[in-house]
């Protein structure tokens, strides 16, 4: 969801924003948790988000940055694969950029198929940070 600037936003959406902010302030000083994730969108074990490292040329020139690419589950978010990374290669991780990439139309003898979509993640590691999955000798 899109946030308005303040002057746009209607008086509903201004008093609707301050009543959540509310509830989550008071939900703090609780101490409840105020986000549940549903057990359909949680992933039990971190090696289910990472499915594969992508080995390709230009995945390569970017090792030299820090930066590391994966193929993810589709219905991981950025903070699940960060969490995934961080605790399969004890790693502190900086940032995830994401990609959804459409799989491509290949021609068969019967017509046209299509490959499976797949979702993959540049991973920027912190400074001194490295992973060795790709055989690296630096």
């Amino acid at each position: 969801m899109a946030t308005r600037h303040p002057s746009i936003a209607s008086k509903a959406a201004k008093a609707a924003k301050a009543a959540r902010v509310a509830k989550a302030k008071r939900h703090e000083a609780e101490g409840k948790n105020t986000v549940e994730t549903p057990l359909s969108k949680s992933f039990t074990d971190p090696r289910d988000v990472l499915i594969k490292p992508v080995v390709s040329e230009k995945s390569y020139a970017l090792l030299d940055e820090g930066k590391y690419t994966f193929v993810v589950a589709p219905g991981a978010n950025k903070t699940q694969i960060k969490q995934a990374v961080q605790a399969v290669f004890s790693v502190k991780v900086t940032g995830v950029n994401t990609i959804n990439r459409q799989g491509k139309r290949k021609r068969t003898k019967s017509g046209f198929g299509k490959r499976a979509d797949t979702k993959r993640a540049i991973v920027t590691l912190a400074e001194g940070d490295r992973i060795d999955i790709f055989g690296q000798a630096s």
